[in-house]
């Protein structure tokens, strides 16, 4: 029987350990030492617990290796003492944390001058991490000890693993008490201020991207604490010290320096955004929106931030004017002079961020700046520029479906019936935007007719039509669309409505068409098979659902035979009419309604696979 023999195949590290002359790199030359370690090989667990071969391990993840190894082999020792260190086998942590002289040797890496070995670096913290995460008492009180530790991390903040390392200090504390301890340690070394200092014209894109992005985390990681624990009695130190007036305007006045430095401008701006932020990301660079003024915001949006914004927000203005000075783009199809630029892009998205934040007094500066004409001049004349398209959407959308304004003590302000939405009026009075998508379309159709491509911009000025249309029917602003849209020029009135009944209808239809039809499906020649004597029954219900089947097409038929149900695959919270939309905007869809030419569109909208971002509150 086969439990007579012995099929245990013993490791060659056991073997090797019995030697007394056992060196640790021929143990880490051996491919199953990381998984011996896991395993709890105690013969190899007590030989890695020896002080010198901890020692080794260490210095192995802090000195440079030898020039002249093989480039392939030179971080082999380096990766496997990493490995061997952070395996979470809980005799190495006790001796990591517990050893002052292992913890100083391990500590002595940040003393290297800048900029440090990033791979060695990633070595570095990823050790460092893990022992903050077992033995977080130890380590904290270890790092406080070192008056020189935050120094070191904002020296050496432009390497990336660094910055991670910092983040880890906020995030691997689980324990209240200990974490606001680490808060406001860290608040006492002023880590905001000198964080918000390196986002300066003056330091390296290397540091500014990795300043601001441990900038917006803190902002994220507070805010999601606050809401954890919401009986907490002390606030986040680090998130109060962030919404300071002071430290906005310091962010600003880094913004606006003359030297006009485009990756410190777009850092500030990341940081500003995060805080103007209403609701979590919901996936990378996609922040899910809400309508102004509702109350489903996660967070909410302090007032010195919003009142030190608003102060410069001419300056914003001119910085869509007068961008940093780039080069000249040759693209496929032309030449950009100059391009969009980083700079544009990022503050039209903090003014869709203020729009969504809906406050009279902001709305009013950029109605007298317009501020609107402008980025809507770029959107038509960025042909192929679809991050500036989008960008553009989100304002005219949010506009459109804009509450009654805020004023800065958080109160609405008094509308009539007819409303008095001066920023959707300037939309449509001072930047014509009903005249500017038809001649758009007009030059478009011309330009197809003649041979030519489709503009770029098509697909977004669709939806934008789609949002203005539904508007007049119902939404929260459509008495004043209606008396908007009454007011035109009576020409300009009868091409829009010639235009929403024909071309805009047309278009609607053409971009709901199932990609697979009933229709049957041919095979070339040369694979031509004739299925025609298949041995299946003439069952008529059977047929359906071997059809179905074939197709792939969700029908509701389809859906009761198989079960299928596509909620059960989504996120709850992005359950619903519309959210196969990318903005995931709360509008409403524009074709449920009596219109010539949108009949029937209203199942594909329902099944989350509209082509305009609006979704309707209480519609069933």
């Amino acid at each position: 029987m086969f439990w007579k023999f012995d099929l245990h195949s013993s490791s060659h590290i056991d073997t090797l350990l019995e030697r007394e002359d056992v060196t640790l790199k021929e143990l880490m030359d051996e491919e199953d030492v990381l998984q011996e370690c896991k395993a709890q090989n105690r013969k190899l667990i007590e030989f890695l617990l020896k002080s010198e071969c901890l020692e080794d391990l260490v210095s192995f993840i802090i000195e440079e290796p030898p020039q002249d190894m093989d480039e392939k082999i030179r971080y082999k020792y380096p990766n496997i003492s990493c490995e061997l260190l952070t395996s979470d086998v809980s005799q190495i942590n006790d001796r990591l944390g517990e050893e002052e002289s292992l913890l100083m040797k391990l500590y002595s890496f940040l003393l290297n001058e800048s900029p440090l070995n990033p791979l060695l670096a990633s070595f570095f913290s990823k050790v460092l991490s893990i022992l903050i995460s077992r033995k977080p008492e130890q380590i904290v009180d270890f790092l406080k000890r070192k008056h020189d530790f935050v120094d070191l991390i904002i020296k050496h903040i432009g390497t990336s693993a660094i910055m991670d390392l910092l983040l880890r200090l906020l995030t691997c504390i689980e324990p209240p008490q200990p974490r606001q301890e680490v808060l406001n340690w860290l608040n006492e070394e002023r880590i905001i201020q000198r964080l918000v200092e390196i986002v300066h014209p003056s330091q390296d894109e290397d540091r500014h991207s990795n300043a601001s992005q441990s900038l917006c985390e803190i902002i994220r990681l507070s805010r999601d604490q606050m809401l954890q624990v919401q009986n907490s009695s002390e606030p986040d130190p680090l998130l109060a010290s962030l919404e300071k007036r002071e430290i906005i305007e310091q962010l600003l006045s880094n913004i606006f320096h003359k030297e006009k430095n485009e990756s410190a401008i777009v850092s500030a701006i990341q940081i500003l955004l995060t805080l103007l932020e209403t609701r979590r990301q919901t996936f990378e660079g996609h922040i899910e929106i809400c309508p102004p003024g509702m109350s489903n915001s996660t967070y909410s949006v302090n007032k010195s931030v919003l009142e030190a914004i608003k102060a410069r927000l001419s300056s914003f203005h001119e910085l869509l004017l007068e961008p940093p000075k780039k080069s000249v783009m040759k693209t496929t199809w032309g030449v950009l002079d100059p391009p969009v630029g980083n700079t544009r892009l990022n503050v039209i998205r903090l003014i869709s961020s203020l729009l969504q934040a809906n406050t009279s007094s902001v709305n009013q500066e950029l109605i007298e700046l317009n501020s609107i004409g402008v980025i809507l001049d770029m959107f038509f004349k960025y042909t192929w520029n679809n991050f500036l398209h989008t960008q553009v959407e989100i304002c005219i959308a949010l506009i459109l479906a804009s509450p009654l304004e805020s004023t800065e003590n958080g109160t609405i302000t008094d509308q009539d019936s007819t409303g008095d939405n001066l920023l959707l009026k300037h939309l449509f009075l001072k930047c014509q935007l009903i005249e500017r998508i038809l001649e758009a379309w007009d030059m478009n159709e011309k330009k197809q007719a003649e041979g030519g491509r489709r503009h770029g911009y098509m697909g977004h000025l669709t939806r934008i039509a789609n949002c203005i249309v539904h508007s007049t029917d119902k939404g929260p602003n459509s008495t004043l669309v209606q008396q908007l849209i009454k007011e035109l020029p009576e020409e300009v009135r009868e091409r829009w409505e010639t235009f929403c009944t024909s071309s805009l209808g047309e278009t609607n239809k053409r971009n709901t068409v199932d990609l697979v039809t009933t229709c049957h499906i041919h095979s070339s020649s040369d694979d031509e098979i004739d299925f025609k004597e298949t041995g299946f029954s003439q069952d008529s219900s059977l047929q359906q659902a071997f059809s179905d089947y074939q197709m792939q097409q969700m029908t509701s038929n389809f859906i009761d035979q198989f079960g299928f149900n596509d909620e059960k695959f989504a996120d709850q919270d992005d359950i619903g009419p519309g959210t196969g939309c990318p903005e995931k905007l709360w509008l409403p869809p524009p074709w449920k309604g009596s219109r010539p030419g949108w009949t029937g569109l209203w199942a594909t909208w329902a099944s989350g696979r509209c082509p305009c971002p609006w979704q309707e509150v209480g519609t069933g």
